[in-house]
């Protein structure tokens, strides 16, 4: 119940299901893709970020200079229905 919890507090912000929504529509993205498409600075966009990663929403790879932020696979059931919604 507490993994529930954790995941349904990450969901309940505005910019962070931006971010979902976003990211459902691409395979991946960087952080100042993202920054750009919510239009949120790219701080908060990458506190944003690490809040959906710590609770298993999305995941993290470096290429190089660039990390890349995708949606985790397979999708958690309440991404999945967000995704569904918007």
């Amino acid at each position: 119940m507490q993994d529930l919890e954790r995941v349904l507090k990450a969901l309940a912000n505005k910019r962070r299901l931006a971010i979902l929504k976003f990211l459902g529509n691409r395979k991946r993205a960087s952080v100042g893709d993202i920054a750009g498409q919510i239009k949120l600075s790219f701080r908060a966009t990458s506190q944003h970020l690490t809040i959906l990663k710590s609770v298993g929403i999305i995941e993290r790879e470096q290429e190089g200079l660039v990390v890349w932020h995708m949606l985790h696979a397979p999708k958690h059931p309440l991404v999945a229905k967000v995704l569904e919604l918007s």
